[in-house]
């Protein structure tokens, strides 16, 4: 079978020390795939090598990034612009800063789709698949009149459009409270189930991470120095630095009392640090 993503690359910006070294990722179709690194440690650059997107912060990427046995590295603008939004696409963080704050929802809806498709579909459908109201009231909101949590199931659905193969999650829960971060794991889980889409999850938050994923890449100044399913990074980490990720992680407290799958396996992860730890 033909990996979906399948990378090694060496990434930077000019003048400056490359930020990326010999970065190596492959996701089978439909897998979801964790990579779990610190704020600086070069997850944003990734992303941007893979939408096609690093020259416009003047940066520069090395190697080979194959979607689908598909070089992007050697694709020209129009052909990038092809593939973003339609086969690769992307959940932000930040999700009410990544909505245009001055354009109703309907017209956001309708501006992505017409970037690849003529027409206006259904939006029922697509909405209720993420749990938002497809009433016309709804799509002639503001971002503003969104909770943070309805405007990143909103984003997510912008991002399901198309039907892409590939969803890039950057850091999707970091905006959001615990309860509301289940309910949007749940959601991820639901979907690549239902429709096939592999996650490339993008977190520094290790208990959402263990939840939603079946592998874990563990990046570390520049390198990937773990990778491993899931159960094995967690229940015996093999790097210095993975294992201080583990040992950092903090009792949660009445853990049983609480609802929700995110808390439940963070009491999971926590449970094999202690058991290593001992």
């Amino acid at each position: 079978m033909t990996p979906l993503l399948q990378l090694r690359i060496t990434a930077g910006y000019s003048g400056k020390p490359d930020v990326l070294r010999d970065v190596s990722i492959e996701m089978a179709p439909g897998e979801i795939v964790g990579l779990v690194g610190r704020s600086g440690e070069g997850k944003s650059t990734l992303i941007l090598s893979i939408l096609g997107l690093l020259g416009l912060r003047k940066g520069v990427c090395h190697g080979e990034i194959l979607f689908q046995g598909r070089n992007l590295l050697g694709l020209g603008g129009t052909e990038m612009r092809r593939l973003r939004g339609r086969h690769i696409a992307l959940v932000p963080q930040s999700p009410l800063a990544a909505l245009n704050p001055n354009l109703r929802l309907g017209t956001q809806l309708r501006e992505a789709w017409r970037a690849h498709q003529p027409g206006e579909p259904d939006w029922q459908p697509l909405l209720a698949s993420v749990s938002l109201p497809a009433e016309t009231s709804f799509l002639r909101l503001y971002p503003r009149n969104l909770s943070v949590g309805m405007a990143q199931r909103f984003l997510i659905a912008m991002a399901l459009l198309h039907g892409p193969s590939l969803l890039l999650a950057d850091e999707p829960t970091s905006a959001l409270d615990t309860i509301t971060q289940s309910e949007i794991l749940n959601l991820f889980r639901r979907l690549n189930r239902e429709r096939g889409i592999g996650i490339l999850y993008i977190s520094h938050d290790l208990a959402s991470v263990g939840a939603l994923c079946s592998r874990v890449a563990i990046l570390h100044r520049g390198q990937i120095v773990e990778s491993a399913a899931t159960q094995d990074v967690f229940g015996a980490p093999q790097h210095p630095y993975t294992r201080k990720l583990i040992d950092a992680i903090p009792q949660l407290p009445l853990r049983e009392e609480v609802a929700g799958d995110l808390l439940r396996m963070g009491g999971q992860v926590q449970d094999a640090a202690y058991a290593r730890r001992d």
